[in-house]
């Protein structure tokens, strides 16, 4: 079972960008886990002490405390573990990452503007926060199918799906996948996408016999991948189907009603795929419920800056 014992949310402090703390808020009191909210802007923010003075932090700590009251139903406040944060740094995006690697963050939950035409070429916050941080990525974003509650938080999360290619960074993925369907009872999804051959590949390529031991085959995978879980989901529906892996990917999800994808990634870097986006990317600018992108773990010494401390202490 996958453990999430610290969830590290970026905030802007808008009330689009708090709707991802209401996802952060309610995983944190489902797992027991710490909840470390963060703004972006460091040293040069209205919230720094040498440029918003003394009562700086302060002002900043009570707008986390107002943003996590808006998202705690009938809980009881002060039962929340959760600390506040300020980050230096011009890039937020790798500001995130540092601060995840230094507090040793199992899972961050962001927002998305989906900026889908511009994040084309010039990338998004959510993505370069996929690639670069050192553990996974929950991405929310608008006009979505919702399966954590408004007011209350309680979670309804019905249908998972694990978008898997038989590679180390999709047996992430299929751990995360798994984990949360088994412990919220959800249905649990397992797809594979085969590839359409290339004009100019082998005439066997396209045989028919081929085709279809491709698919037997694979399919076969996706149960021994699953039967390999020791906490599998009791449904389980391993689908395989032929295309593009990101279009029948977001139709599958769109035409299933699925409440959360998960998909693994090891990270891109310049390049190519810096102009023209991976798989991930895509999906993440256009899936119609929240993706997780599961990561492996790889802490490392962040330069970020923090003077916002925890709940039961005061701002200095």
């Amino acid at each position: 079972m996958v453990k999430i014992e610290r969830i590290l949310c970026p905030t802007d402090l808008t009330t689009e960008s708090e709707e991802a703390l209401r996802y952060a808020v309610a995983l944190a009191r489902v797992y027991e886990a710490r909840l470390m909210l963060c703004h972006c802007g460091g040293r040069s923010s209205a919230f720094a002490p040498d440029v918003g003075g003394e009562k700086a932090g302060g002002r900043l700590k009570t707008l986390f405390e107002d943003a996590l009251a808006r998202h705690m139903g009938v809980t009881d406040f002060s039962r929340l573990d959760w600390e506040g944060l300020l980050l230096e740094g011009d890039d937020p995006g790798a500001a995130v990452a540092r601060e995840a690697a230094e507090r040793r963050a199992d899972l961050i939950v962001m927002r998305s503007r989906r900026r889908r035409f511009a994040a084309a070429l010039l990338g998004s916050t959510a993505e370069t926060v996929c690639r670069t941080a050192p553990c996974s990525v929950l991405v929310t974003h608008a006009r979505e199918r919702e399966w954590v509650g408004a007011s209350a938080g309680d979670i309804g999360l019905e249908r998972v799906l694990v978008a898997h290619d038989f590679s180390d960074r999709s047996e992430l993925g299929l751990q995360y996948g798994v984990s949360l369907a088994k412990r919220f009872g959800a249905e649990f999804h397992l797809l594979h996408v085969l590839t359409e051959p290339e004009r100019d590949a082998p005439e066997p390529a396209w045989a028919a016999g081929t085709t279809q031991g491709l698919y037997h085959s694979s399919v076969r995978r996706l149960q021994d991948a699953v039967t390999g879980e020791i906490a599998a989901p009791t449904k389980v529906k391993p689908v395989v189907l032929r295309g593009r892996p990101y279009e029948k990917i977001l139709t599958y999800a769109a035409e299933n009603e699925i409440d959360l994808l998960c998909i693994g990634s090891d990270g891109v870097g310049r390049g190519p795929r810096a102009l023209f986006g991976s798989n991930v990317d895509r999906v993440l600018r256009q899936s119609p419920c929240p993706v997780l992108v599961a990561r492996p773990f790889k802490p490392a010494a962040s330069q970020a800056c923090c003077f916002c401390h925890s709940s039961e202490e005061e701002v200095k």
